[in-house]
């Protein structure tokens, strides 16, 4: 079956299917938790709407208390299992569109979740639509795997894991083709400090792993004003100045990005820290944000060049300050070529010996995922991928971001985004970032890749 041609007559289910997602801003939210609701209410409604979009399309469907839905095809004992989120990551400012209204323009589609991880969960289903519409007899069960908590530490798939019997194989569709074989670990520090600087308080960062986009920070005496200026100006940063309460409010705008290519944003944090620090001429300002903006590790003792997954990243996430302490989060993504531990200690050693006198902790720790890249699991999908996309150069390969692969056996992210660069004069904004979009044509090609993918595997 020419799958190509068949996802063309479900485009607009797709867009009908996507739309009412991205419509829920299923933000996780713990003070709206309930005992059916694990994620909140915002998470939970996504979940019903996803189980009821998955019922019209006349497939099984069944609750997981509320931490995930499976939607399935078949009734065999053996499975394939497709799993993908309806979460999201803060909507945040910078949209030009509606971030929940999946506006169309020059074959685009925008808003929040539609490439991380909305648009890929609909494609999956999409696909199972094909293979039941069509009749495809398989020997084994499909299972569209659909969580609330990939964003903020994948509770729901660990919940999954011990309530449920586990797909012999599975991919997910929250990254890039090909196949992804390897993820590298994902562990966050907690740095504390004695707040003995001029800030006297400062709120930047959400989530830990999304680059700071926007800073503020308060601070008194401040008559530093052209120095700002002159700061802005040499970074190309903008911001401003305020006076709030007796003190003054300075504000840093910087860029979003995910906090596994730290290198593509600009961290305001960081930057705020550092101009205080300038100004006030604050040795432990100064420090700590030079040392945290090499987004490798080297200049804090914990970088490394993976002989497989490439350079350890560190991005500053989460910036808090108030009278007493200074807490910083990081999000460390490493190569299996070294360890939490190994890491946690380097960052020790190099705040010591910058005369920084504070502590480390580990706060979390997810370890590197790593399957042969020559297995028959991988070469199968490799094979569908090259045949639909007409792509024979780009190789399987890891990255540094982290998805629900790492939680279940034999499984690998795969799609939807293609290695190469779209042209268009719009601006695009990807994964975390304002205007996240989807290319209509390359999904369509992504179901089609994803039903065929089932079929080779499903035999």
């Amino acid at each position: 079956m020419d799958f190509k041609s068949e996802a063309k007559k479900y485009e607009k289910q797709f867009k009908d299917d996507l739309k009412q997602i991205v419509s829920i801003p299923s933000l996780r939210d713990d003070s709206t938790k309930s005992a059916n609701a694990p994620f909140g209410k915002a998470c939970r409604a996504a979940l019903d709407k996803m189980m009821e979009i998955g019922q019209k399309a006349g497939f099984n469907v069944r609750d997981i208390d509320g931490y995930a839905c499976v939607i399935e095809y078949g009734d065999q004992e053996d499975s394939i299992g497709i799993l993908a989120h309806l979460d999201i990551v803060p909507i945040g400012d910078g949209w030009t569109r509606d971030p929940l209204g999946c506006e169309e323009e020059a074959g685009f589609m925008f808003g929040r979740g539609v490439l991380d991880d909305k648009g890929p969960l609909i494609a999956g289903l999409t696909a199972m639509r094909i293979l039941k519409d069509n009749g495809i007899k398989l020997n084994k069960k499909i299972q569209l795997i659909c969580g609330c908590d990939e964003e903020s530490g994948m509770q729901c798939m660990e919940y999954y894991c011990k309530h449920e019997k586990l797909p012999s194989f599975s991919f997910t569709p929250d990254a890039s083709f090909p196949v992804i074989y390897g993820e590298k670990g994902i562990m966050s520090l907690e740095l504390k400090f004695k707040n003995d600087t001029p800030i006297k308080s400062m709120q930047a960062g959400e989530r830990m792993n999304v680059v700071i986009g926007k800073a503020d920070a308060y601070v008194s005496n401040f008559d530093y004003g052209k120095e700002f200026d002159f700061y802005l100006k040499a970074n190309g940063l903008s911001g401003s100045l305020s006076e709030e309460k007796g003190m003054t409010k300075i504000h840093l705008d910087g860029v979003s990005a995910h906090a596994s290519t730290p290198w593509m944003g600009v961290n305001a944090g960081l930057h705020l820290l550092n101009f205080v620090g300038c100004v006030y001429q604050d040795d432990q300002l100064t420090r700590l944000a030079q040392m945290l903006m090499d987004v490798r590790g080297y200049k804090t003792q914990i970088g490394i060049e993976g002989a497989y997954m490439g350079p350890l990243s560190c991005n500053t996430g989460i910036i808090r300050i108030d009278d007493d302490e200074i807490s910083i989060i990081l999000d460390i993504r490493y190569p299996n070529d070294t360890t939490c531990e190994t890491v946690t200690s380097g960052m020790r050693k190099a705040l010591k010996e910058a005369g920084l006198d504070g502590s480390v902790e580990c706060l979390s720790d997810s370890k590197p995922l790593f399957l042969n890249p020559d297995s028959d699991f991988i070469q199968k999908l490799m094979q569908v991928y090259r045949e639909y996309s007409q792509d024979d150069f780009t190789p399987a390969m890891t990255m540094g971001g982290g998805t629900y692969a790492r939680k279940l056996p034999n499984c690998v992210a795969f799609g939807p985004e293609f290695p190469r660069p779209l042209e268009t004069t719009l601006t695009i904004g990807g994964p975390h970032q304002a205007d996240e979009a989807i290319n209509i044509e390359e999904m369509l090609t992504s179901i089609a890749i994803y039903a065929a993918a089932l079929e080779t595997l499903g035999k």
